[in-house]
């Protein structure tokens, strides 16, 4: 069972641009590194450094990825302070490059969108940016946390349905909504000994993006197709627990990443396949698809989609979509080069995986289709499709630097 909810146009939604945010240039974090600095911290025992070496060794993470400035400290600091800190360096940097590179004023921004699974300050992160950016009075301002990893989806397309709210009202003029998707690590940090507990310390990195999106194609790069959402947690107790915010025995507060987080994944992106297929599949692959259960074969989805961004939860989730849906090593390698570069950023994976397509020269052309699918907590399984208007004429910053090194270890 699942629930669904399609993107139905009333008004086209079109992405002007997006910006993922480079990380925290000092705090980058190899191996070694990471290694050293768990045997060195007093939260852990040597079972526990063991056991989060072998996770990083298999997880498909690189050498390049970024950890917060609190993780570094002796013992190790998860501060409101320095989650504060994280918070702004890592958003207001993107933001900054998103309406540089759109050149839409702060002031003209008629809806902003912010999610944060775990960190919920007060005042909100969609408040510190309408502070920072001096936004109209009347903007509306959504503060999303809990969501998970496939928020990023989610807040896209709880922007556009706003957007066309807004735009029924008020026609006369384009409108603008900003969507920010980020996940705060600092105040992520376990420093217990639960193992499933630990992986989110082995996984989790810096990470976030900016995206403007418009009811205006002028300038626009992508228009928003179709958006599903699905979710298997309102009839299995098991989709809802296994991605799990709690305490352990000692009452040290971390996230449950259960055993079956990967059997779950696969039932739940079967479930957004099926409300899926029928949109986007030629009506050829549509019926093989319907007769999918007896002849046990995947749609072929390279014929509806030029691109896909699988959200980089690690390899093992990224292994299991691939199998689930067929796909090629080509067409898997920015959600693998992404893993790799900036490791599980959350919400914001997806964008960083479009930065990687765009940022190989010649990948992205008009009219290519785009699948985006998120992960997320719940459980859930959310995707967008997005067809291009308009390729890029330089890679998004968080890749300029780096792309020439990519692909690297398949």
């Amino acid at each position: 069972m699942y629930i669904v909810r399609k993107h139905r146009h009333r008004t086209a939604v079109y992405l002007l641009d997006y910006a993922c945010s480079e990380g925290i240039g000092s705090c980058r974090v190899p191996m070694a590194t990471f290694n050293e600095h768990n045997h060195l911290n007093p939260f852990f025992d040597d079972d526990s450094v063991s056991f989060m070496r072998r996770m990083l060794e298999n997880s498909g993470i690189g050498e390049e990825t970024r950890l917060p400035p609190g993780d570094f400290y002796m013992p190790a600091s998860n501060s409101l302070r320095e989650a504060r800190s994280e918070a702004e360096t890592v958003v207001l940097s993107a933001i900054d490059d998103v309406f540089a590179k759109t050149g839409v004023a702060p002031d003209a921004v008629d809806i902003l969108v912010v999610n944060c699974s775990v960190f919920a300050p007060v005042p909100s992160i969609s408040d510190m940016i309408v502070n920072r950016y001096r936004l109209r009075d009347d903007v509306s301002s959504v503060n999303l946390s809990g969501m998970g990893c496939s928020a990023g989806v989610i807040s896209a397309g709880l922007a556009a349905g706003m957007l066309q709210a807004a735009q029924v009202r008020r026609t006369a003029a384009a409108r603008y909504a900003l969507v920010v998707s980020t996940e705060i690590i600092t105040s992520n940090f376990y420093v217990g000994r639960e193992r499933a507990m630990q992986l989110s310390n082995v996984l989790f990195r810096v990470g976030g993006a900016a995206v403007l999106l418009s009811t205006s194609d002028e300038r626009a790069r992508f228009r928003l197709s179709h958006l599903v959402q699905t979710s298997t947690m309102g009839t299995h107790d098991g989709s809802y627990s296994c991605v799990f915010q709690e305490e352990d025995g000692e009452g040290n507060v971390g996230v449950n990443l259960s055993k079956d987080l990967l059997a779950v994944a696969g039932e739940s992106l079967k479930a957004n396949i099926t409300a899926v297929a029928p949109l986007v599949l030629p009506f050829s692959e549509q019926l093989l698809f319907v007769l999918g259960s007896k002849l046990r074969r995947v749609p072929d989805f390279g014929k509806a989609f030029d691109h896909f961004c699988v959200h980089c939860g690690g390899r093992a989730v990224l292994d299991k979509v691939q199998r689930s849906l067929a796909l090629s090593d080509e067409q898997m390698e920015a959600s693998r080069m992404t893993l790799r570069r900036f490791g599980n950023t959350s919400s914001s994976s997806v964008w960083y995986e479009l930065g990687y397509i765009e940022a190989k020269q010649g990948r992205m052309r008009k009219g290519d289709r785009v699948w985006m699918i998120g992960f997320g907590s719940g459980f859930k399984c959310n995707s967008a499709v997005w067809e291009c208007i308009r390729p890029p004429h330089q890679p998004d910053t968080a890749w300029a630097a780096s792309i020439h090194q990519y692909p690297a270890g398949i």
